[in-house]
């Protein structure tokens, strides 16, 4: 009886120690890679030219392809161990997510569109709402399988890009369509250099209303809070912030590329490349076993407060970029 009992623990503890290591294996974060080079074989492999425009979809094209064949697959709406208990790597990929879904709609609301009048692109029309799915959904539809949709349609306006018959599929490099994405990804990074500061508490006045003495909000709020993320959220946080920084640093490299003229006309090139670099600080190794959440000056350390400040100063070039590009 002893001996069978013995046999089941044994099996039990080496079910758990698999679990365990498939998990941190599946923790591993994908590596940045190079855009251009990326984008040129797969022009290479389909005898297509670099045509303005291609580097930005197919990298788009392919940080979506990472999000589902990453080590793991796509973790989000998995049920069943050890993906279920994990939350570092959802985390990640919701934050790569939104990137991807904020590229996919100026695709196909700005860079593929001469003018407003225009009419949307047909591949666009339909790969940009595939990429709405919930990040959790696990049943049928599920999140991989509309994704999925989403990246074919993109394949085939990049498609319809690279072939100098098809007159109706364009990628328009122009200031007004970059300056347009730009603004989105500020946003993005704003809310996520909020929240990482937020890992220590701090008491913010409200400046909702400030610089219009006409302004009016529908319900009343207090002139100063408390705003502090959860214990439990701070690693999600920090995480989030790790995947939406991966994701957009190559989205920027891929358009220093293909908006190159617009950004030498401008003299704005130096400026993305300062952004580029400050993102790039972000994907630093983590060497510590767990994200720390040391005080503002205290003795320990606090990942999500350099991660905010990185995030924040790629944020104000960001700014600055986007008043350049709408100078004349």
């Amino acid at each position: 009886m002893l001996e069978h009992k013995g046999k089941i623990a044994a099996g039990l503890l080496g079910v758990l120690l698999l679990n365990y290591f498939i998990a941190v294996y599946w923790s591993f974060e994908p590596a940045v890679f190079n855009v251009k080079q990326h984008a040129q074989q797969q022009a290479n492999e389909k005898n297509q030219k670099l045509v303005v425009g291609y580097v930005t979809t197919s990298t788009l094209i392919e940080v979506a392809n990472t999000l589902l064949d990453k080590p793991g697959g796509y973790l989000s709406n998995d049920m069943m161990p050890p993906s279920v208990m994990m939350d570092n790597i959802p985390a990640w990929e919701y934050g790569a997510l939104e990137m991807t879904r904020d590229l996919a709609l100026s695709m196909r609301k700005d860079f593929s569109r001469s003018q407003s009048q225009s009419t949307e692109h047909a591949a666009l029309k339909k790969a940009q709402p595939q990429f709405n799915i919930s990040s959790t959904a696990w049943a049928w539809p599920s999140a991989e399988s509309e994704y999925k949709k989403g990246i074919d349609f993109l394949i085939q306006y990049r498609d319809g890009i690279a072939d100098e018959t098809v007159n109706s599929s364009q990628f328009y490099a122009r200031a007004d369509n970059l300056r347009e994405w730009l603004k989105e990804s500020e946003k993005r990074l704003g809310s996520l250099s909020q929240r990482l500061s937020a890992s220590v508490g701090q008491d913010r006045i409200n400046t909702d209303l400030a610089g219009d003495s006409a302004a009016q909000q529908a319900t009343y709020s207090p002139k100063q809070s408390q705003i502090k993320t959860s214990w439990w959220q701070i690693d999600d946080v920090f995480y989030e912030a790790r995947g939406a920084s991966w994701a957009l640093l190559h989205f920027l490299k891929a358009a220093e590329f293909d908006f190159s003229d617009v950004l030498e006309k401008k003299n704005a090139k130096i400026s993305l490349q300062q952004i580029i670099r400050e993102l790039e600080a972000t994907q630093d190794t983590v060497w510590s076993p767990m994200i720390l959440n040391g005080s503002g000056f205290g003795v320990g350390a606090n990942h999500s407060l350099v991660m905010a400040n990185y995030i924040s100063r790629a944020n104000a070039a960001l700014i600055e970029l986007s008043e350049l590009l709408s100078q004349g």
